[in-house]
């Protein structure tokens, strides 16, 4: 754990110097606060941890954590507590903090507590991208995930738009959670061919179908102990929706083909661009199966209502994908910061991270004028044009990739969902969604 930077922040002068004393012999860089006042005021930009006194003078602990929490939403807080305010520190847990430990301690554990801490920070990298950001918005979303990460809820349903993170925020549930040392299966349910989805979640049996040559595991199966993320589970076929009920209600299973049924300690975790609930009234989708997910839900904000996070993310996808390139970070001018503050982003933050490498790999280490966006882009955001917006453009896009594999194959809906690479399910629930009669 050598070059760590550890923020301690105690009033106890004799505790400070023997932690410092003691980390120090371990490779890391100390510094020091004996107020949360002065912590707040510490700079944090290159702090990798902070342990973080429960009783303080001045602000306590717990509204220390609280600002730091406002000012640097994903770096790790270990809480210091006294025997009896072992309470408290949970509570501390609960709203934002990694780790919590007793007075007195062994150094040990201190060291074991701060190396597990910064290994589950660092689980998963991908995780602190575009969960990047400091708006209130951003703030909740942070307080929400380490909640419910460490929570006993095994359902959880993650709501957003297509490129919001739903998927960084699954990885971030299952990382923060005791299931980290397990495994995080992904699914996407509208990418599987339907006639395979079964077998693909539930596993199957030698000779259970054409082609099942030997037994196979299931993904279930894969991810006992950890998660299974179901991407996408509005596009879940009916016929196997009943079937996912009934290993959400008791974890029991039964793989295609098989005459027992088996069972798995998942944490499912499903998401959605979809309105399922107006998928229910239309009967897409099941009620009860609906209900069951939605228990626990977490709305993910899209990028135009975190508009305060902009420059963050900018300027850390920037600095990420220079460093892939080994090339030199690109700036953006004001002009072009301000035409990015006006675009409605309908790709969230996955059309942002996109535009900043394909600039990145265009136009390494230069200055980004407006000029030098796509046209797209600044068409989008003129405020002499605004209905150009690029998500019309694209359900456009997509209506005609539709219509035209329809009609090359004869309105077969079959042979078409083959030609766009997608499931007869998936075409079906777009033809719904675009309004296309065949």
């Amino acid at each position: 754990m050598s070059d760590v930077h550890v923020l301690i922040v105690d009033d106890e002068e004799a505790l400070v110097r023997s932690l410092s004393f003691a980390l120090r012999e371990e490779g890391m860089r100390i510094s020091t606060a004996g107020s949360g006042e002065a912590a707040l005021q510490h700079a944090l930009d290159d702090v990798d941890i902070v342990l973080l006194d429960l009783c303080l003078p001045g602000i306590d602990g717990m509204a220390t954590l609280d600002g730091l929490r406002q000012r640097s939403p994903l770096l790790p807080v270990i809480m210091i507590s006294a025997h009896g305010d072992t309470r408290a520190a949970v509570q501390a847990v609960k709203g934002g903090a990694t780790d919590y430990l007793t007075k007195p301690f062994e150094l040990d554990d201190l060291l074991a507590t701060i190396s597990s801490t910064l290994a589950l920070d660092a689980v998963e990298p991908e995780v602190t991208a575009g969960l990047q950001g400091q708006s209130a918005v951003m703030s909740a979303l942070h307080g929400a995930v380490q909640r419910i990460a460490r929570s006993s809820a095994t359902r959880i349903l993650l709501l957003g738009e297509s490129g919001t993170g739903k998927t960084l925020v699954a990885q971030a549930l299952h990382s923060h959670s005791s299931r980290a040392g397990s495994a995080f299966i992904e699914v996407n349910c509208a990418a599987l061919p339907e006639q395979l989805i079964e077998a693909e979640l539930f596993g199957s049996e030698k000779g259970a179908y054409t082609g099942a040559h030997q037994k196979r595991a299931g993904l279930v199966s894969q991810a006992n102990g950890g998660t299974l993320f179901l991407d996408e589970i509005g596009e879940l076929p009916l016929s196997l929706q009943a079937k996912l009920l009934h290993f959400l209600e008791n974890g029991s299973y039964r793989a295609v083909g098989a005459s027992q049924a088996s069972s798995a300690d998942v944490r499912v975790v499903a998401a959605t661009n979809r309105d399922l609930a107006d998928d229910v009234r239309l009967g897409r989708f099941r009620e009860d199966l609906f209900y069951r997910l939605n228990v626990i839900t977490v709305d993910i904000p899209a990028l135009r209502d975190r508009a305060d996070d902009l420059l963050l993310l900018v300027q850390y996808f920037a600095q990420r994908q220079a460093l892939e390139e080994g090339v030199s970070p690109i700036r953006f001018l004001p002009d072009s910061i301000a035409l990015l503050r006006r675009h409605r982003w309908p790709g969230n933050v996955r059309e942002l991270k996109n535009l900043v490498e394909r600039l990145t790999i265009l136009l390494p280490g230069q200055d980004i004028s407006a000029a030098m966006l796509p046209a797209q882009l600044q068409d989008s955001a003129s405020p002499g044009n605004p209905a150009l917006v690029l998500g019309d453009q694209l359900e456009r896009a997509e209506r005609e990739l539709v219509t035209d594999a329809l009609t090359r194959t004869a309105g077969h809906k079959g042979l078409a969902a083959q030609l766009l690479g997608i499931s007869r399910h998936a075409l079906k629930r777009r033809l719904q969604r675009l309004g296309i009669e065949r």
